[in-house]
């Protein structure tokens, strides 16, 4: 199954939806280190990651970036808010690795989510499970441990641990790199 399979499954979207849908999209290769979206610029599109692993970040008031999300392999890179409401992003989205992904631009997407009853459905869906993760994500930074929230990060996207440097994985979890070392080397004691 692709990427864009995955993505859009949803009961509702037709094979001919689907065939629709996934014409709309462009396949682009990226490279460690390419910026798909910088702090500033309106987001015109979105992206669906078949291959590799993007990262979104900002910067605090030291001037330290502080990675905000990971995006991998059949997951939505997308700045909802500049997208949707037309404002300039405070985040950016930079390739961890190299990869491959699929986007769609604004006008196609609204364009295909008007006309389309499924696509429409999937939409509602979709931001409904990425209000839901954000709302635990939240929770997490502020009840759960520094190695809890590392071993939740282990259990569920293992592939960040493997692809991501640890100084990226520390700012997302809110720690240093010392303390993830710390906890790194705590978890292998324990096994």
């Amino acid at each position: 199954m692709t990427a864009l399979q995955k993505v859009y499954q949803h009961p509702l979207l037709k094979p001919q939806d689907l065939e629709i849908i996934f014409e709309a999209h462009h396949k682009f290769n990226f490279q460690k280190g390419d910026f798909l979206l910088k702090k500033g610029q309106v987001a015109n599109a979105y992206y669906c990651v078949s291959n590799g692993l993007i990262r979104s970040f900002v910067y605090d008031y030291d001037g330290h970036d502080i990675t905000t999300g990971f995006i991998g392999i059949n997951e939505i890179a997308i700045d909802v808010a500049s997208l949707f409401r037309r404002i300039p992003t405070i985040e950016y989205f930079q390739a961890v690795t190299d990869g491959e992904c699929y986007s769609i631009d604004l006008e196609t997407f609204q364009g295909l989510y008007h006309s389309m009853k499924g696509l429409n459905e999937w939409g509602r869906e979709w931001m409904s499970e990425s209000l839901f993760q954000l709302k635990q994500r939240s929770i997490s930074m502020i009840s759960d441990s520094a190695s809890e929230r590392y071993k939740s990060l282990q259990r569920q996207h293992p592939h960040i641990l493997q692809q991501a440097p640890l100084k990226f994985i520390a700012s997302y979890l809110g720690i240093t790199d010392t303390s993830l070392s710390r906890i790194r080397k705590e978890l292998v004691k324990d096994t």
